[in-house]
């Protein structure tokens, strides 16, 4: 992998690749992540699924699938190694055990985009806001995250509205601190607690599939 890689920077705002595009590249972040992201025809975008330094981006090559079907957009700035798509399938018939890790994570991102879906549908703003700041905590290693009201909508798909009713909700239970863009989680726990059951079930199956031994 060190031979066909080279390591590059995520920039924020930066288009890796656009939906229906061919996947030249994958990407595996070291800092910062990835956000997948589903347009519609009318313009409308949300995110369905996060790739940080737990996962990655392009897998779906190994299906044999070579477009992506998704937004692949920086909404964390940091580095990542780059492979061609070629070099990566070369990897992949070399190595039984990363073929085996890899279609697990597969399987990882599979059920989340579902449960992104189902949650969508189902959950209240306020614990779908918890759940999408402690998944942008994980993947930054951070406390501090800079995130306008906007900017939480087009990724939760609600009105803006929706995201400061949620927002002063969960500052009003000291769980975050928020100012002009500005969000520090206070207390972590809490905002777990306050999250739909979808981020710990998520957790539990990365942890099942991926932490554990293959």
């Amino acid at each position: 992998m060190v031979a066909s890689s080279e390591t590059v920077e995520l920039v924020f705002g930066d288009v890796l690749v656009a939906p229906d595009a061919p996947i030249s590249h994958v990407y595996f972040p070291l800092t910062g992540f990835i956000s997948l992201i589903a347009s519609l025809d009318d313009g409308q975008r949300m995110e369905v699924a996060m790739a940080g330094s737990e996962g990655m981006f392009g897998v779906s090559l190994i299906l044999g699938v070579e477009a992506s079907p998704l937004l692949a957009l920086v909404q964390g700035s940091g580095s990542a190694l780059r492979i061609p798509g070629a070099s990566f399938l070369g990897l992949l018939e070399q190595s039984p055990f990363l073929q085996l890790l890899l279609k697990r994570y597969l399987h990882v991102l599979m059920t989340q985009l579902a449960r992104s879906a189902a949650c969508t549908h189902f959950h209240q703003v306020e614990a779908r806001l918890a759940r999408w700041l402690l998944m942008t905590q994980d993947r930054t290693y951070s406390e501090r995250l800079h995130l306008t009201h906007e900017f939480l909508a087009m990724m939760l798909g609600v009105r803006r509205a929706g995201i400061t009713l949620a927002a002063m909700a969960l500052q009003a239970r000291g769980l975050i601190h928020y100012h002009r863009g500005d969000i520090t989680v206070v207390n972590r726990a809490g905002l777990i607690a306050a999250s739909c059951g979808c981020y710990v079930a998520d957790r539990e199956l990365y942890a099942r599939l991926l932490e554990g031994p293959a």
